[in-house]
């Protein structure tokens, strides 16, 4: 995984650039337009831009290992920083859909919409260009950072292009002798906007709050891993075995639990050498980013806790 590290923190500055560059332009647009769609927008970016720059540090620390003071590495900070960036874009969504509310009540807002289209031809295209190059990213490092920031900016660029569309809609009102009904449109389209992408943040925080919490992966995933365990001890005589999972972003933490009969314990520590070498290729042959630890006992009492069978 190290080899990937330079790459991975190469495409996260890139994506920190490009939501510093579209936040700048957004709210620089906002004082002009006044449009608090194009505000949400720029908030959006420079919040990711944010927790961008804590992401580089992360992988860079994740580039580290273990050490005596952080002995399982650095493994949750991952979790932790896509835990705040959803929390931050889910408190600024919040506001904006209050404050989009308020303005539907009070009449609407009137906006430059001649600016509006302007940002939104800037910013569909740059977004749009971004989440390729991001997710290209996330392709070649397989990195829960880069995964997530592919996703935002899947949803940036779809907004982006639903709110260009809106601002054109303000055109086509007053082409049809409809201006009265113009001021509701910006805060129509936050609305809309906040209530499409809302979600997206509240899984990220979700995930991450599991993550951090230890919950063990998803079904398909502790289904996978127990199954290739068991295609290296298909010929060992065992009473039973157990496994216990987390995944605290991209790295597998995987305890193997191997219960004897007790005419059966008296495997030497090089088997149980050999055999824990097994299953350690076996599992990091399939997914790199895994620990191992294989615990040997005859007592049922030391495993039978919690994992599957």
């Amino acid at each position: 995984m190290s080899s990937a590290m330079p790459k991975e923190i190469r495409y996260l500055y890139m994506a920190a650039a490009g939501n510093v560059l579209i936040g700048i332009v957004g709210i620089s647009v906002f004082m002009v337009s006044e449009s608090e769609a194009i505000l949400l927008d720029g908030l959006f970016n420079l919040t990711y831009a944010v927790t961008g720059l804590f992401a580089v540090r992360i992988a860079w620390l994740l580039s580290l290992g273990d050490s005596a003071e952080w002995p399982l590495g650095y493994n949750f900070f991952e979790p932790l920083v896509n835990g705040v960036k959803g929390m931050l874009v889910l408190g600024v969504s919040v506001m904006a859909l209050i404050g989009s509310v308020e303005a539907l009540i009070a009449g609407g807002r009137n906006i430059d919409a001649g600016m509006a289209v302007s940002y939104g031809v800037f910013a569909s295209a740059v977004c749009w260009g971004m989440a390729w190059f991001v997710h290209r990213g996330a392709k070649a490092t397989d990195s829960p950072l880069l995964i997530a920031d592919a996703e935002n900016w899947l949803v940036n660029a779809a907004i982006s292009s639903c709110v260009l569309l809106a601002f054109g809609g303000i055109f086509l009102l007053k082409a049809l002798e409809l201006e009265h009904l113009t001021p509701y449109v910006d805060p129509l389209v936050v609305l809309i906007v906040v209530l499409l992408s809302i979600s997206v943040p509240v899984r990220m925080a979700w995930n991450a709050l599991m993550s951090l919490l230890n919950r063990a992966p998803n079904q398909a995933t502790m289904e996978a891993v127990t199954a290739s365990i068991d295609t290296v001890l298909n010929e060992v005589p065992l009473q039973s075995r157990f496994v216990r999972m987390i995944q605290p972003g991209r790295q597998r933490l995987v305890g193997v639990y191997l219960v004897f009969e007790p005419n059966q314990a008296n495997m030497g520590l090089a088997e149980q050498d050999a055999l824990r070498q097994k299953i350690h290729d076996k599992l990091t042959g399939e997914y790199p980013a895994t620990t191992v630890d294989v615990i040997f006992t005859q007592d049922k009492q030391w495993a039978e806790h919690t994992g599957i069978t």
